[in-house]
């Protein structure tokens, strides 16, 4: 696992429209305006996925996780969970945001097994009818192993 650059937005777009269905997927642009924000940082696990956040002051918040359907299950998202934790922890984060889709099940898991709770909601967020749920983890986030 290594940080991510703007040079890297090429291969994170690749791996988001493997990871993500063609209208939430981010291209090469999305993402590099991503990485040029103040604050932003991010993770890659080569060919297998990505997480970018970002952090502003004491807070930090997860813009995308991103894993290859290959390679979901396996520990990769919590390993970038963790690396993203640790490194808004040591930019001076105490909390860590991020919203996540209501109907996803697996992705709600993985949060809550990281020591996430819901905040809050974002009525039609992804769409119409597609609630976003608020999280959010004291850091450092805590794991389930």
């Amino acid at each position: 696992m290594r940080g991510v650059t703007a040079a890297d937005a090429v291969v994170l777009a690749r791996l988001h429209a493997a990871a993500f269905a063609p209208p939430e997927a981010w291209g090469e642009v999305a993402l590099r305006q991503m990485l040029g924000l103040p604050g932003a940082i991010g993770w890659l696990r080569d060919g297998q996925g990505f997480i970018l956040a970002r952090v502003a002051a004491d807070e930090a918040e997860i813009l995308t996780l991103a894993v290859v359907p290959e390679a979901r299950r396996q520990g990769v998202a919590t390993a970038l969970v963790e690396a993203a934790c640790a490194a808004a922890l040591l930019a001076g984060a105490r909390v860590m945001f991020l919203e996540v889709a209501e109907d996803n099940g697996a992705a709600r898991a993985l949060y809550a097994a990281l020591g996430f709770a819901v905040a809050g909601r974002r009525r039609g967020y992804y769409g119409p009818g597609r609630d976003a749920l608020l999280l959010r983890a004291a850091l450092p986030a805590e794991t389930g192993g």
